[in-house]
């Protein structure tokens, strides 16, 4: 699956760029939040590229017409097949999950796409917090679900976000019970879970020779921002800017193109054993910053932390009422 590393990519490299030359014919890959945005790109490149694309999506009517596109650019034997997925219902991820493992057919790849942001304060259907329960717990459900369909050389991309820096898990107190809410704190929660919900997933399974890796796309203007007010916006941008090293450019949002283009060279692309256990932006490994370090790029140390990777999991089964054990540890 993987292709030749002899190209380097940045921060400005697309989709197409990334998957030039690289033929996934005959790979399956699930791709969650199909319906805007990253996840309609990423389904589109790889179908592009001859991938059976599983695209999940909450609203069925808006991904079918999200994913015209899809279809249209389908080619060399790629499709596309849409599944119904609420995140925010461990009902409806349960009865996803259970309908995939009946059919039976593995998977190559797994893309943890869908997410909210900076919701206001709001529960799920099971009572957790909206954006721990929707971007965390929905996707640690499905794709431990699911992982008997993943089959060694298969990959799971998760996508995290530089927005993991606004806060570590708290695991004492993860639906805001007794600490004060705030949109980007619990937006940042989130996106550390995912991270450290790739590094524990990976520790379980590269015995089997199945590998995890969490991905940040970028700053992109899409529909996951919705909730997001134009003056919190500019504060978090101009935040980034006043770190940014001296003659450093200003802050820049990507093209959805280029946002996507991290997670296929995360899953596609790049050497197993390169991004295993790893945070991925700009179509490369990430490096490690200082938490006092304000500047968007990079990743926190305790979003790699393997103990706190393993103490999530284990809250996370204790919240979702279900034990995941994988068949070498």
């Amino acid at each position: 699956m993987p292709g030749s590393m002899t190209k380097t990519f940045g921060a400005q490299s697309t989709t197409d760029e990334v998957l030039e030359g690289i033929d996934l014919s005959g790979k399956r890959i699930l791709v969650t939040g199909v319906s805007a945005g990253l996840g309609v790109e990423t389904a589109r490149v790889l179908a592009a590229h001859g991938a059976q694309v599983v695209g999940a999506a909450r609203n069925f009517d808006k991904a079918r017409a999200a994913t015209e596109i899809v279809r249209t650019q389908a080619a060399n034997g790629g499709s596309l097949e849409l599944v119904e997925l609420d995140l925010a219902s461990l009902k409806s991820v349960r009865a996803c999950a259970d309908a995939l493992v009946s059919a039976g057919k593995p998977f190559d790849i797994v893309i943890a796409n869908a997410g909210v942001m900076a919701t206001p304060k709001g529960q799920t259907d099971d009572g957790f917090e909206t954006q721990f329960g929707t971007n965390h717990l929905g996707h640690f459900v499905l794709v431990n679900r699911i992982a008997r369909l993943m089959k060694p050389g298969s990959r799971l991309v998760v996508l995290s976000s530089a927005g993991h820096r606004y806060a570590d898990v708290d695991l004492d107190d993860p639906n805001f019970e007794r600490t004060p809410y705030g949109e980007i704190v619990a937006y940042g929660r989130s996106k550390t879970a995912n991270v450290l919900f790739a590094v524990e997933f990976d520790r379980r399974h590269k015995a089997d020779g199945i590998r995890a890796t969490a991905v940040h796309p970028g700053g992109i203007q899409t529909e996951l921002g919705r909730y997001m007010t134009p003056a919190v916006t500019q504060s978090l941008i101009d935040a980034v800017n006043a770190n940014r090293p001296a003659g450093a450019a200003a802050y820049a949002y990507k093209t959805v193109a280029q946002g996507a283009a991290t997670t296929v060279w995360a899953g596609c692309v790049a050497p197993a054993e390169l991004v295993g256990g790893r945070y991925c932006e700009d179509s490369h490994v990430a490096e490690p910053v200082p938490d006092s370090d304000q500047r968007s790029g990079g990743i926190r140390s305790y979003a790699l932390d393997p103990e706190r990777a393993k103490a999530l999991w284990a809250k996370s089964e204790e919240m979702v009422g279900e034990r995941f054990v994988s068949a070498k540890r």
